[in-house]
C-alpha cells in the first residue's frame, strides 16, 4: 500500500488506503482503500470490505470477480458485489450487473439485482433486473439448479437456441422446464408466437404458449428460402 496500514485493535481490523495490493495463501485482491477484519491475530482474516476498482481471485473458493464495492465474508463464504460494471466469474457460470451481486458460495445461493444484470455459461443467457437462484455446491463442477427472473420491462432468456421473453420467468434445471408468464414471447428458427404465459421442456426440445380466455396466442412463421 502506498498510504501505509493502520491497525484498530479493539474493533479488530486493520486499514490499508492507495494502491493496495494483497496477496495471501488463499486470495489476491486490489483496491484503493482495503478494511480487514480479523478474529485472534491479523493473520486470522474473517472479513474483507474494499472500496474503488477492486479486483479479487481466489483458486481456492474458485472466485474471480471486479467491482466499486466488495464485501466478502471467509466463514459464510458469502460474496457482495455493488456498483457499476460489477462481474464474478465461478467455475464457467459468469455474472454482471451496475447493481448488486451476491453468491453464497456455500450454498450455492446467488441473487443479482439492478440495471444490466445478466447471468451466463454454456447452456443458458439470462438477462433481467432481478436474477435469483441456486448452483450446486459441488465446487469441483458448478451446474444452475433453480432461478427466478423478473424484469418490469421484459425478461429475457435464450436456451438451445430458443430465445424467450417475458416478465416472470422461471427455470428448473431437474424438470428441464423453462416457464413464462405475463407479455410472453418465444423465437425459434423462423417461429414467433406470444401470448399470457407459456412453458418450454429443454430436454424434449419443444414448448407451448396460452392466453386467458379474452385474448388469443398469435403466431408468426416466416419463410427465409430463397
Amino acid at each position: 500500500t502506498e498510504d501505509g496500514i493502520e491497525v484498530f485493535q479493539e474493533e479488530k481490523y486493520y486499514l490499508l488506503k492507495k494502491n493496495v495490493k494483497i496477496t495471501s495463501d488463499t486470495f489476491v485482491l486490489s483496491g484503493n482503500e482495503v478494511k480487514i477484519f480479523f478474529d485472534k491475530n491479523l493473520y486470522d482474516i474473517i472479513q474483507i470490505e474494499a472500496k474503488d476498482n477492486v479486483t479479487f481471485k481466489s483458486d481456492n473458493y474458485n472466485l474471480q470477480c471486479g467491482s466499486q464495492n466488495l464485501k466478502f465474508d471467509l466463514e459464510k463464504e458469502e460474496i457482495l458485489l455493488q456498483g457499476i460494471q460489477s462481474e464474478l466469474f465461478i467455475e464457467d457460470i459468469k455474472m454482471f450487473s451496475d447493481g448488486k451481486i451476491i453468491v453464497n458460495n456455500s450454498s450455492g445461493n446467488f441473487e443479482l439485482l439492478g440495471k444490466n444484470s445478466k447471468l451466463f455459461n454454456e447452456e443458458i443467457i439470462i438477462e433481467a433486473n432481478s436474477i435469483d437462484g441456486n448452483f450446486t455446491n459441488n465446487k469441483e463442477e458448478r451446474k444452475i439448479e433453480f432461478i427466478d427472473i423478473f424484469d418490469e420491462n421484459i425478461s429475457y432468456v435464450k436456451s438451445n437456441e430458443t430465445e424467450m421473453f417475458a416478465k416472470y420467468i422461471q427455470f428448473d434445471n431437474k424438470s428441464s422446464m423453462i416457464k413464462l408468464d405475463q407479455n410472453v414471447k418465444i423465437i425459434r428458427n423462423n417461429e414467433v408466437i406470444t401470448g399470457d404465459y407459456g412453458s418450454l421442456d429443454r430436454k424434449l426440445n419443444s414448448y407451448k404458449i396460452k392466453s386467458k380466455a379474452n385474448k388469443k396466442v398469435k403466431v408468426i412463421i416466416s419463410n427465409q428460402d430463397e
